[in-house]
């Protein structure tokens, strides 16, 4: 008789999670199942939306309801007590535009900070491969749309705060608004922010891959770059460092106040691992906290002065929005203490947490109103643009500040000039490699002395170069500014370098298991990607080396670095970072693409010294100036002639220059004797433990082939003779 139960159904063996592969080696889980609220989506797919995300937006919605409403609340009573709405006495471009504008600008850097904590959330904190990377993209592509549209009204407002004009439709309306857009600094600025906001916008929504996501990222940063000069830039002699911190304050409150947005926005999909990413974002918290407060600091000081500022308007506002970033601290501490490790222990967090958090939002909203409607309040201490001067002297009109004393060498110790963001990168870039030396110690793993000593020693000379007397001196004297370049490109690559920080850090950073690119995956991959492969390689960075001097000496490129503060920004990262892949291909430790042997080191070392020689012989030697409009027109009267001062520049690059590279060439040395001693005792070794048996087969090989050789004269010798007999 037939069975008719139903067939027996073999079950498949669970499936194990499916390891993939991302560009530079580094590589990720991808869940076995789907069924969690996090899990993996489909590839080639954007997940689908699901109930639990709808669930969430409510809280989500009230969160950023009471963070924009305390941002408006705060920004309207600011602008009361400033005086920033304040109608002028002629040319009142009317209350719409006067509080317009600062609400609109509001919702602009609210939007810009959901985006830009959005983008950042899922590029450190978030897996690729699952529900709540997509989510946070999505948060971030809606947040850059509003952006774009609020940047859109921001610009209009500003055309009519500039003309006062009234709103019409004819031509000349039309006209003067392209006049605004395409002629002057702000409405070009505008214009600007809006094409790149949009552009954000756009490639939000059309582009899911990591690597391409971090370039999107950058961008999203790089828009808030036009916003930071306008406003309170600062006057005629602290123009560059108010921009700076403005810059440097706009981007991290960007990314401390959007990533707790979004971790609101995705509290459902994020589910059981809100902990997780808690954590790490706390870790983003930290560090915004820390520059944000560096930069309000410089901001502050920059604009108040004295004491006696702060008993002006601004300094009201300026003291209600330290409260609020003492507060936000306290927040964050809590957070760190006791509230994360509580969440941990907690199926689901309690309503009282959601609660704290949406507190913490209100206090970011008011901080950030208070912020906006410092750029429409006066300041105590008055900023006179360059040409609303009585009587401008040369440097004033050139560099917007005033000649600094004669310089005399021992100036370089006495006169400094605060660069934020390479003191900011410094701190940081110290702070961390200690960070990780101590925790290879406390795990039982050595780390040599030397190495942390190089490099604390080269995060010193960073600062130095950038902020001391030689970066007040170089706008002004040729030689000054050669010698910064070549401490930049020899002298601190060659310390950073041999310190191995990308070694440190693979050892120390903790590996991510859960597919999300933490630190160590992110410096790992870029230093396997064929980017760095190709920069890194030893021809391509030699060649980059010598000839970027060529290039920017003899190009527009050095009028752009000396006469604009981005410029010269970019300046500093380019000497360093050619320097660095040069100094790395020769001597360094940490992993690259690939190192040449040891004398064709030498034969590269040799052609950069000659090359160097070559170029600084041609300024030695040149009988006009590299940059007259510049160097010649500063109107000093102390130090050399402009073109002696040239021809000095010249001999510091063929000198000065040639010491790194001569240190450079006695390392490659040491480090060939060393490998060469290396080999020979991996040899030595290898005899004891096999009898010599390398040698022992070379031996019977030469011994078989003098045996063989034998027999082939011996036959050669006994061969049959000619004739026959008779």
């Amino acid at each position: 008789m037939l069975d008719a139960r139903r067939p027996r159904r073999v079950r498949s063996p669970s499936r194990r999670p499916r390891l993939l592969a991302y560009p530079g080696g580094v590589t990720s889980t991808r869940p076995a199942s789907r069924a969690q609220s996090g899990a993996a989506a489909p590839r080639g797919q954007r997940p689908a939306s699901g109930i639990a995300t709808a669930r969430g937006l409510g809280l989500g919605a009230l969160a950023l309801a009471a963070l924009l409403v305390a941002a408006v609340l705060a920004l309207l009573i600011a602008l009361v007590l400033g005086g920033g709405a304040e109608a002028p006495l002629v040319a009142d471009p009317g209350p719409v535009v006067r509080y317009g504008l600062p609400i609109a600008k509001l919702v602009m850097t609210l939007a810009s900070a959901v985006a830009i904590g959005a983008l950042l959330l899922a590029l450190i904190a978030l897996a690729p491969e699952r529900l709540e990377y997509h989510r946070a993209l999505d948060v971030a592509a809606a947040a850059a749309g509003v952006w774009t549209l609020a940047a859109v009204v921001t610009g209009f407002l500003t055309f009519l705060s500039v003309f006062l004009e009234p709103v019409s439709l004819d031509a000349r309306f039309g006209s003067l608004l392209a006049t605004f857009f395409g002629e002057t600094e702000p409405g070009r600025a505008w214009l600007w922010t809006v094409v790149m906001a949009a552009t954000v916008t756009v490639l939000c929504f059309a582009v899911r891959t990591p690597w391409v996501l971090a370039l999107v990222g950058l961008l999203a940063a790089a828009t808030l770059w036009p916003v930071a000069q306008q406003g309170h830039a600062g006057g005629t002699a602290d123009h560059d460092a108010a921009v700076t911190a403005v810059y440097l304050h706009a981007v991290f409150a960007a990314i401390w106040v959007g990533g707790l947005a979004t971790i609101v926005l995705l509290r459902r999909v994020l589910a059981d691992r809100l902990p997780v990413v808690l954590a790490r974002y706390s870790t983003l918290a930290l560090i915004a906290f820390v520059v944000v407060s560096v930069s309000g600091l410089v901001s502050a000081q920059l604009r108040v002065g004295g004491l006696e500022g702060l008993a002006t308007g601004y300094g009201a506002i300026l003291i209600g929005k330290v409260v609020a970033l003492v507060a936000l601290g306290g927040f964050g501490a809590w957070y760190r203490a006791r509230l994360i490790a509580r969440v941990q222990r907690e199926v689901a967090p309690r309503a009282s947490f959601w609660a704290i958090v949406v507190a913490e939002l209100v206090v970011m909203g008011v901080a950030s109103g208070l912020a906006t409607a410092l750029a429409r309040t006066p300041s105590p201490v008055p900023e006179v643009p360059v040409d609303q001067l009585a009587d401008p002297t040369p440097a004033e009109i050139l560099t917007g500040a005033p000649l600094p004393p004669p310089f005399e060498p021992w100036r370089v110790l006495t006169e400094w000039d605060l660069n934020l963001l390479w003191a900011l990168l410094a701190g940081f870039g110290l702070f961390f490699y200690l960070a990780g030396v101590v925790r290879l110690h406390r795990r039982g793993d050595r780390w040599p002395v030397h190495r942390t000593i190089l490099w604390t020693t080269g995060m010193l000379a960073l600062v130095f170069v950038t902020s001391s007397g030689i970066a007040v001196y170089e706008r002004y004297l040729f030689s000054v500014h050669m010698l910064g370049h070549m401490m930049l490109s020899m002298g601190i690559p060659v310390m950073l370098v041999l310190a191995a920080p990308v070694t440190l850090a693979a050892r120390a950073i903790r590996v991510r298991k859960d597919g999300s690119w933490g630190p160590r995956e992110w410096i790992l991959a870029i230093v396997h990607s064929r980017w760095a492969g190709l920069v890194g390689h030893p021809i391509v960075a030699s060649v980059i080396f010598a000839i970027s001097l060529l290039v920017f000496y003899y190009s527009p490129l050095f009028s752009w670095a000396v006469s604009d503060h981005l410029g010269h920004q970019w300046m500093v990262l380019h000497f360093l970072l050619s320097g660095y892949f040069f100094v790395n291909a020769l001597i360094g430790i940490d992993p690259a693409p690939y190192r040449p042997p040891y004398p064709v080191r030498l034969m590269i070392l040799l052609a950069t010294m000659a090359f160097h020689a070559f170029f600084g012989l041609s300024i030695i030697t040149s009988s006009g100036l590299l940059l007259p409009e510049w160097f010649g027109a500063m109107g000093r009267e102390w130090g050399d002639t402009p073109l002696a001062d040239q021809v000095r520049g010249g001999e510091i690059a063929w000198s000065v220059g040639e010491i790194p590279t001569l240190a450079l060439a006695i390392l490659v040395a040491v480090m060939w004797s060393r490998d060469d001693s290396r080999e020979t005792k991996r040899r030595d070794r290898q005899a004891d433990r096999d009898g010599d048996a390398e040698l022992e087969a070379y031996n019977r090989m030469l011994a078989g082939r003098a045996e063989r050789a034998q027999r082939v004269e011996r036959t050669s010798a006994s061969g049959p003779t000619g004739g026959t007999s008779a």
